[in-house]
């Protein structure tokens, strides 16, 4: 018997599994709670019946990250399966919309199944405590946004005119001291807007300790990505947080389509055109964003190439996009050339150079990390492009011919077949203490 799959359908307060073999013969299917007893009749059921198997969770990085971490510290092999993948498994495979926990977890069972080159999960804990800290980030900076708009609302009414754009808590404070309403409504408004400063003073008191803790938390990581323009501490942390490995992405147009920074194509018969992707990781788009505005209004390398683009007729949004394109390709470079700092740090001594001393290597991308202009064009070419970070060479004859690599060659189509003769075991209701299950005849 070959390695198992364990397909799970995750629920706050349950989840549906079922277990298929390398030929999607179904094995059994059931329904356990979420509590200790529970998770812990289910992983010990697993590991005595199937000894070789990984598990494949549909939305490990949403709904299904509770329990991916919890069978990930537990040295468990786990499999992230996209709700869209999913999703289109169960069309095919039912050929309707119908919708089941049940239905579900097979359609994520043979996703695993059929797609070889989904994400394998890995423990990183000091990951995990960088994507808490930029979740509380975010937290707090659309608590800060909230704040100030209620405090424009306040001074809409306590000011003709109101108060100016960028307000701060500083501007508040002056803009306060010089307002003595003598009506109800007119000291009640007022009294309101002190509650509220007094409300964005302690966020920014937070936000600002919460930088700090985050670049002593990005440094730590050996990520250099702050030296890129426009990327703060909050930016970094998201993105290292997100990517987590960037050897999964095998260049940087797999690394632009999932940051959703490369146009899609919208071709028809001789008519070639691109339209804008909605697609991808929304957060570090608009941490892209962030990097292209900062350096459009400011005097650097993105600028220039903004106004280039505009001089070659692009509309002002086009030419942002390109930018933002251009920045996505400079993430993916620095993000590699991080790695294979960390590698030229743990083995100093097969890096070193004649004499024992280390020098620069072929693969190094310490020049131009400034410059957003490096890169391929603002959308991906029809065949793989060349790596960003060349191979580090190695002596050879003088004689000897190029090594040819093979193309690298896409998934094909998820085949699905409905297996038969299900075997269901003993079924919990949620909440209740699982009892050990039993397979059936």
């Amino acid at each position: 018997m070959g390695c198992m799959i364990v397909g799970v359908d995750p629920h706050k307060r349950s989840v549906t599994l079922e277990v298929v073999d390398e030929d999607g013969k179904v094995a059994a299917t059931g329904r356990f709670g979420t509590g200790n007893r529970d998770y812990r009749a289910m992983l010990g059921f697993v590991r005595r019946q199937w000894p070789d198997h990984r598990w494949a969770v549909e939305g490990a990085q949403g709904v299904g990250r509770p329990l991916a971490q919890r069978l990930l510290a537990d040295g468990e092999t786990v499999v992230d399966v996209p709700a869209r993948l999913s999703a289109r498994v169960r069309v095919f495979d039912t050929g309707n919309a119908r919708k089941t926990d049940p239905v579900d977890a097979h359609a994520v069972a043979m996703a695993a199944l059929r797609a070889p080159t989904l994400k394998v999960l890995t423990f990183d804990e000091e990951l995990v405590a960088l994507r808490l800290l930029a979740d509380r980030r975010d937290e707090l900076s659309a608590l800060r946004v909230q704040t100030v708009n209620r405090l424009h609302r306040l001074f809409a009414e306590l000011i003709p005119g109101g108060a100016p754009r960028n307000l701060s808590a500083t501007t508040a404070k002056a803009l306060l001291a010089g307002v003595r309403p003598r009506t109800l409504v007119g000291r009640t408004t007022r009294r309101m807007a002190v509650e509220e400063l007094a409300d964005l003073v302690r966020v920014d008191a937070k936000l600002k300790a919460l930088n700090r803790e985050l670049t002593a938390a990005v440094l730590a990581r050996g990520s250099h990505l702050m030296d890129l323009h426009g990327i703060g501490p909050a930016g970094a942390a998201r993105i290292l947080a997100d990517v987590g490995d960037i050897a999964r992405f095998p260049d940087r147009d797999h690394f632009a389509s999932w940051t959703g920074t490369a146009p899609l194509d919208a071709s028809s018969g001789e008519h070639i055109r691109h339209r804008l992707s909605r697609a991808g990781n929304r957060r570090i788009n608009h941490v892209l964003y962030v990097a292209a505005i900062s350096q459009i209004r400011q005097d650097s390398e993105g600028r220039r190439y903004y106004r280039r683009k505009l001089a070659e007729a692009k509309t002002s949004k086009e030419a942002l996009r390109c930018l933002k394109r251009r920045l996505s390709n400079l993430v993916y470079r620095q993000l590699r050339a991080d790695v294979i700092g960390s590698q030229v740090d743990r083995e100093p001594a097969r890096q070193a150079g004649p004499g024992g001393h280390s020098g620069a290597s072929d693969g190094s991308s310490a020049a131009d990390l400034h410059t957003p202009v490096i890169g391929s064009s603002d959308q991906p070419q029809p065949e793989p492009a060349a790596s960003t970070l060349p191979a580090r060479r190695r002596a050879s004859p003088p004689h000897a011919a190029s090594a040819h690599t093979t193309p690298r060659r896409g998934a094909g189509a998820v085949k699905v077949q409905r297996p038969t003769g299900r075997t269901t075991l003993t079924a919990t209701t949620t909440g209740a203490h699982s009892t050990t299950p039993k397979l059936g005849s």
